[in-house]
């Protein structure tokens, strides 16, 4: 963009915005229909805003040897701001974005243009469709932050979308993602569940008044088939602006006692968020 000035269209699933950051020369807040889906900073990609961004970085962070390439796979492209993110981080990465709505993409691609976009793919396609015709063994990491509106599609929250996702990646990969729920967490304690059965470590990261269940708001969760650099990833969310709470071992048993892995034929979506808790003025 040569001018700081907001920009909108309409998208194949509603009007996407893009509002220039006044404190910062060259960063967008990507909203649709009024949602937040993403920050970019094009000076400066390794800057993230969200919460919930954050951690889903830490994530990218802790995974294999600090600054080598990974091969990332991001469910949900928005305005690829963990691409970006990875691409400034870890050179060389080779990363492909998903996201089923070609005309954000394409509004994505015309205003906010990688700066470099070499090592990131994007494809227009449904992120469980994708996935399930990928190379098996291809991926170190798969960040899904798939929101349809402001919910997580119910397609994404079964135990057969986990074995998809397990079949994608390498036996160290690691699966994160960002959800949204509110006690007594009845979409996310399924699919901790559903992921336990097939990952065996897992953590949840989210604030302590989400956690308590006193409001709605965004967990990220990070699965895998071996250890989980449980200490980093503690350390990480503490020391950020807003401090989080990594549960994991017997205090994400407790949370999860009961639930059960929830097949395709019964998952939902995520629950319709209360009003303002992820809208903008």
């Amino acid at each position: 963009m040569t001018e700081q000035t907001p920009v909108s269209r309409a998208v194949d699933h509603g009007i996407a915005k893009l509002m220039p950051d006044v404190d910062r020369s060259r960063a967008w807040l990507l909203t649709v229909d009024g949602a937040p889906q993403s920050y970019v900073d094009l000076d400066d990609p390794a800057h993230l805003e969200f919460e919930y961004t954050r951690r889903l970085a830490h994530v990218l962070d802790t995974t294999g040897e600090p600054g080598c390439p990974l091969d990332v796979v991001h469910l949900g492209g928005g305005a690829l701001t963990l691409a970006r993110y990875a691409a400034a981080t870890r050179p060389g990465s080779r990363q492909t974005a998903v996201d089923n709505d070609r005309g954000l993409l394409g509004f994505v691609a015309e205003f906010l243009p990688l700066a470099d976009p070499d090592g990131i793919t994007v494809h227009a396609a449904d992120a469980r469709s994708w996935l399930e015709q990928a190379p098996p063994g291809s991926a170190d990491v798969i960040v899904s932050d798939v929101f349809g509106g402001s919910r997580v599609p119910a397609h994404l929250g079964s135990i057969e979308y986990a074995r998809a996702a397990a079949r994608v990646l390498r036996p160290g990969g690691v699966y994160a993602a960002n959800l949204a729920d509110t006690a007594p967490f009845g979409f996310v304690r399924p699919q901790l569940a559903s992921l336990a059965a097939v990952f065996g470590h897992l953590c949840l990261m989210a604030e302590p008044s989400v956690l308590r269940g006193r409001r709605f708001g965004n967990l990220v969760l990070a699965a895998s088939r071996r250890e989980l650099p449980l200490a980093a990833l503690t350390r990480r969310t503490a020391a950020d602006a807003f401090p989080a709470r990594v549960e994991h071992g017997a205090a994400l048993w407790r949370l999860i006692a009961g639930a059960e892995p929830v097949h395709d034929d019964r998952a939902v979506a995520s629950p319709v968020p209360p009003e303002g808790a992820f809208g903008v003025g």
